[in-house]
């Protein structure tokens, strides 16, 4: 099946968008949904008793259990909606790491960690009187897991690593981390950005602690995320916003807060984000994640082997590691931004910079990548494109 087809960006104009790590493209069925509960539905969720939000509720509620099942989790007050995976982190910083964290303890991260899940924990270290540690990559770029292993200890207080490295696309061993981490009685968040649409994610059989992730990654709208704790987690820790919607009662001086998912949800929640998300779950799910995995993997090995092909263009992966379809590369002497804007007049997006993983960049030795990403709508006149564009790259600059 042409997936292409779903998605109406690709009906006007040449694109040949190989930024899907940085965003999905949407399809029809996502954008029609959001637009009829706009037209049709639109109402404040838990604050009126009159059609439209009572119908807001009820198409919340829809979209939450859509996501329990979705990642498996146990309960429906498990899922937390938040604007973005970054935010998801912060609350579990704040909430979590300002509360249990304390002076001398230490917070365990991925040296290949997206910037979003290293600057909330140096706040908290900054304000607590923690310490960060890092865990280093093994040859093949892969989290290693006999430094983990070393560098767990009495004093962890919580390990947070990405289950895809968002530049290189290498799939990160997390059931084994959490495995380990909760021998000692660590719990463990896991940032699924980059991996929630390329494979299942179970948090029941992972048993994991925390897990966040963004729609818009997902093939659903921007300013849709999602936080999954564990219960007996989540009743500990306080709130993360305060104000309408996540209190129970309020008097003059005190004020006692609701019950689990309300409790992280103060203000008015993103309604059409969820029904986009929800629509979007019930897209992948009718393709299925065999198909998605499958196409992927195709694309990657084909532009990986012509990319290869080319003697004047260095990758920065190995296929010794299993990886989603990402190919992080430079032209050698050239800048990643002026490979990039050579290859737009070619039609070809792609990523350009640290990708925010700068401890990444240093770690390997680079200022910066370019970083080529597939989605289900990319195919082989995408990666002939890329490669058209790279030749031009040399011709220019004179390699």
């Amino acid at each position: 099946m042409d997936y292409r087809k779903e998605f109406p960006i690709f009906e006007n104009g040449e694109k040949h968008y190989l930024d899907t790590a940085a965003t999905s493209q949407k399809p029809k069925k996502v954008l029609d949904k959001v637009v009829q509960y706009y037209e049709r539905y639109n109402g404040n969720p838990g604050r009126g008793s009159h059609e439209l939000s009572m119908k807001a509720s009820e198409i919340m509620d829809s979209a939450r259990e859509t996501v329990r099942q979705f990642i498996n989790a146990e309960k429906t007050e498990e899922i937390i909606f938040t604007k973005s995976t970054t935010e998801s982190i912060n609350l579990i910083a704040y909430s979590y790491g300002m509360e249990f964290i304390n002076e001398g303890d230490e917070i365990l991260l991925g040296i290949s960690n997206h910037h979003a899940n290293i600057v909330p924990w140096q706040f908290v270290a900054k304000k607590k009187k923690a310490k960060i540690k890092y865990v280093e990559l093994d040859d093949d770029g892969q989290f290693d897991l006999n430094d983990y292993k070393y560098k767990l200890s009495a004093k962890t207080k919580i390990v947070a690593v990405s289950g895809v490295v968002n530049v290189t696309g290498v799939i990160q061993p997390v059931k084994e981390i959490i495995e380990a981490a909760h021998r000692k009685n660590i719990p463990v968040l896991i940032d699924a950005a980059q991996s929630i649409v390329h494979f299942k994610h179970d948090v029941q059989k992972l048993d994991a602690d925390f897990l966040v992730f963004s729609g818009h990654k997902l093939f659903a709208p921007m300013g849709i995320g999602v936080m999954y704790g564990k219960k007996e987690l989540l009743d500990k820790m306080p709130p993360f916003l305060y104000g309408g919607d996540m209190i129970e009662f309020v008097t003059e001086q005190e004020s006692t807060f609701a019950p689990l998912p309300n409790k992280f949800e103060g203000g008015t929640q993103n309604v059409g984000g969820a029904v986009g998300l929800k629509e979007a779950i019930d897209f992948i799910q009718a393709i299925g994640y065999d198909k998605i995995d499958k196409i992927g993997k195709e694309l990657d090995m084909k532009a990986l082997f012509e990319i290869k092909r080319l003697d004047f263009v260095e990758t920065y992966c190995t296929e010794n590691v299993e990886r989603t379809g990402i190919i992080a590369f430079n032209v050698k002497g050239v800048h990643s931004h002026d490979v990039a804007f050579i290859l737009d007049s070619y039609h070809v997006g792609v990523r350009s910079g640290h990708h925010c993983a700068q401890p990444l960049m240093n770690y390997i030795g680079i200022p910066s990548c370019c970083r080529a990403s597939f989605g289900i709508y990319n195919d082989d006149e995408d990666i002939a494109k890329l490669v058209e564009g790279l030749k031009k790259v040399k011709e220019v600059f004179g390699i």
